[in-house]
């Protein structure tokens, strides 16, 4: 799952990284560029809870086979396409596939790991991500250098195939051919998913949930999509020179997987209510996200990476929260669907929100673009501390009667 989540990180974030090039080589504007990414985002969007829903019926192994060879194959066609209309569908084919990644992630750790580790693994299915993000200017800057940016999509549809056929072999595993939860052994003692209240979409709950993923992780969209366009027209830098150093921001969003999946975990132990954790670990992540504000004001270019790192930092352990959140709430039984819901949220505000920004990077209007990118997490995080705060007497009450019942 770690993989999976890199390849489709790396996936996408090829053409974030090698957009200056694109752009001009195609004639598009950024707000095309953003229109372009909201094609993936609605893609995805729509993606994440069907695939959730399929994972949750068909199992990981059929399901995961269907979508990586799927967006495989769309990766790859970016290298056949130009022009925006052209890039808008393969972007889309890629968004619906790739909607399979975390729901694949998070029912895979439900299916093979107990209560007390899933945060840490969480953590480690979805932190693939975070070290695609990482690894693509290392890796595609090198290759786009020699062939290319068209060979550089030739070769995330090779990596997407070599995992194919991994994972026939990793798949036949038992936990992971069932298409419901089994037991886990840990120690000398089975732990199975408590019983827990299914989702139901009155619950205000479910919402929070969504609205913290959403709008608390809008930063990872915006430093991915927008960092890069930033770097080439706001200070100057070459192609070249973006791809050694756009590494450098998303390794704080792998940082913030392990650290805070390992923080929330710890924090858990022993504790019958993780809620005040929950709340903590968020009023943290909404003081800890204001550094991006002064993002076009800072004229050091190492202090500006180690800003974006910061803020990835802090949105990936918003992820891990926000999930972990989720899954003491809701019945494990749907954790796909859980999964799909807090991806599909956020690709759903990332479809609506990179036109905007698209069009504030052609008017140069910087701080506006980093303010946007600063107040709209803070929105994210009050909206959930709000609600569970109102709502964990009610929710508490709910927990009880159902344990009775």
């Amino acid at each position: 799952m770690l993989l999976v989540s890199l390849i489709s990180y790396i996936d996408r974030n090829t053409l974030a990284l090698l957009a200056p090039t694109i752009l001009r080589d195609n004639q598009l504007s950024a707000e095309q560029y953003g229109w372009i990414i909201s094609s993936f985002s609605v893609a995805y969007m729509l993606g994440n809870p069907l695939w959730g829903r399929w994972l949750d019926r068909w199992g990981v192994r059929v399901g995961m086979l269907v979508a990586v060879s799927f967006w495989t194959l769309s990766s790859a066609a970016h290298a056949y396409v130009s022009g925006f209309l052209g890039f808008a569908v393969a972007r889309a084919a890629l968004g619906f596939g790739e909607g399979a990644t975390f729901p694949g992630g998070l029912r895979t750790v439900v299916q093979t790991l107990p209560d007390r580790l899933r945060s840490r693994g969480v953590a480690l299915a979805y932190s693939g991500g975070s070290l695609g993000a990482v690894l693509t200017p290392l890796i595609v800057t090198p290759i786009y250098q020699a062939f290319g940016w068209r060979a550089a999509f030739l070769f995330t549809g090779f990596v997407g195939a070599l995992w194919l056929a991994t994972w026939l072999l990793i798949s036949r595993r038992p936990e992971l051919r069932a298409t419901h939860p089994v037991p886990v052994e840990s120690g000398s003692r089975t732990l199975s998913t408590a019983p827990r209240p299914a989702m139901k979409w009155t619950d205000p709950r479910l919402w929070s949930f969504m609205s913290s993923y959403a709008l608390g992780c809008l930063p990872l969209a915006f430093v991915l999509y927008e960092a890069p366009i930033y770097f080439s027209r706001g200070l100057g830098k070459s192609q070249v020179e973006i791809g050694h150093v756009l590494w450098i921001p998303p390794l704080g969003w792998e940082c913030g997987y392990f650290l805070w999946g390992w923080f929330a975990d710890r924090l858990r132990r022993n504790r019958p209510d993780p809620m005040p954790v929950y709340r903590g670990l968020t009023v943290a992540a909404l003081l800890m996200t204001l550094p991006l504000c002064l993002g076009a004001r800072i004229q050091s270019f190492p202090v500006l990476l180690f800003v974006l790192f910061w803020t990835m930092f802090v949105a990936g352990g918003n992820v891990i929260v926000a999930i972990s959140y989720a899954t003491h709430t809701f019945t494990t039984a749907n954790a796909g669907l859980i999964a799909g819901l807090g991806a599909g949220s956020w690709s759903a505000f990332v479809a609506l929100s990179m036109p905007w920004f698209g069009r504030l990077m052609d008017a140069r209007s910087w701080d506006t673009a980093f303010l946007g990118a600063t107040l709209v997490p803070l929105l994210g995080y009050s909206c959930w501390l709000w609600i569970n705060r109102a709502g964990n007497d009610a929710a508490s009450a709910l927990h009880g009667h159902h344990k009775v019942g």
